[in-house]
């Protein structure tokens, strides 16, 4: 499972959605896209909340994904191919669609962008 920004904010936050994700990380193996650091990152400041202590959750609870050439090369592709149905699909949803494809991984989110990818797990 590669699980998203979205998935981590309600995992931290851990509402209904959140243990739904705390579920999915006892039972599967699951990855995270070095994209992701950066948006949780950023949640974490704007919400004062301690990067430390989130950020080493997500790196021992998931295997990190990075980002190379090929992977970035096809979201492009896949971001250029999105936006002709989807105006405001991000370059960064393109990344994580682009790794989900690279690893054969469903994507758990809550993200409306990825609604119609087959295998996605909707939160």
């Amino acid at each position: 499972m590669l699980l998203d920004t979205y998935a981590w904010i309600e995992y931290f936050i851990g509402y209904e959605k959140g243990r739904i994700v705390k579920k999915i990380i006892r039972e599967r193996e699951c990855f995270t896209s070095a994209i992701s650091l950066a948006e949780i990152s950023y949640w974490l400041a704007k919400y004062n909340h301690n990067q430390e202590k989130f950020l080493s959750s997500v790196k021992k609870l998931s295997t990190m994904i990075s980002l190379d050439n090929d992977l970035l090369e096809a979201a492009g592709r896949i971001s250029y191919q999105k936006k002709k149905k989807i105006k405001d699909f991000g370059m960064i949803d393109a990344i994580i669609l682009a790794t989900s494809r690279a690893y054969s991984l469903p994507v758990v989110t809550g993200d409306k962008h990825f609604s119609e990818e087959e295998g996605t797990i909707l939160l």
